[in-house]
């Protein structure tokens, strides 16, 4: 199944540039974040970004009634074997800052040869028809780079100041933020479920 044209989905977060980004690539619908719904978020209980993904978007889509997007991402580290993973956000504890993550993450790294501190970003994103939805549709992006012994770069959040871009040559948090969305494991995800859902819609 898909969204009927027009018809609104509610994204399972409140963050304005998703919306918009969202809004651009589905210009057919009206994407509503999931506070117009007064939504409560769901606990992440996953152990994969996918699971992480479709909870929150059976949540946003139950308490709102209507179609919904959710995405899950995360840093996978090789080294670390995958970690921080789903735990990106809460890598250093519960309420840890940007800064606290990555200096537990640089500290976990400390030693490690530069050749070895691979890295990616993965971000999942997930499409339901409705909360008992048994098919979602997902999409996953995935951005290549390793890990520098040190930040580099104002811009971004998140681990962007440790995340090394081979192709731009510099950190993420160095990069302007049009290159960075373009390039981005989210930007990829948002792309490949847009194509699906518009594919859908089109059959």
């Amino acid at each position: 199944m898909s969204p009927a044209k027009s018809q609104p989905i509610v994204l399972a977060s409140g963050n304005a540039g998703k919306i918009r980004e969202i809004q651009a690539l589905l210009a057919g619908h009206t994407i509503v974040p999931q506070s117009a719904f007064n939504v409560a978020e769901c606990e992440e209980t996953g152990l994969t970004f996918v699971e992480n993904a479709i909870l929150k978007a059976r949540n946003a889509s139950r308490q709102s009634h209507l179609p919904a997007i959710a995405d899950d991402s995360g840093l996978v580290v090789d080294a670390l074997g995958g970690a921080p993973g789903v735990f990106s956000a809460r890598y250093a504890g519960a309420g840890a800052s940007d800064q606290d993550n990555i200096d537990k993450l640089l500290q976990a790294l400390d030693g490690v040869p530069e050749p070895q501190r691979s890295a990616r970003f993965i971000c999942v994103m997930v499409f339901m028809e409705h909360a008992d939805d048994p098919c979602p549709m997902i999409a996953q992006g995935i951005w290549e780079g390793r890990i520098l012994a040190h930040s580099a770069g104002e811009n971004g959040f998140g681990y962007d100041p440790v995340f090394w871009v081979p192709e731009q040559n510099r950190a993420s948090a160095e990069l302007p933020a049009a290159v960075k969305n373009s390039l981005s494991h989210r930007g990829k995800a948002l792309k490949n479920l847009t194509a699906l859902i518009t594919a859908k819609e089109t059959f």
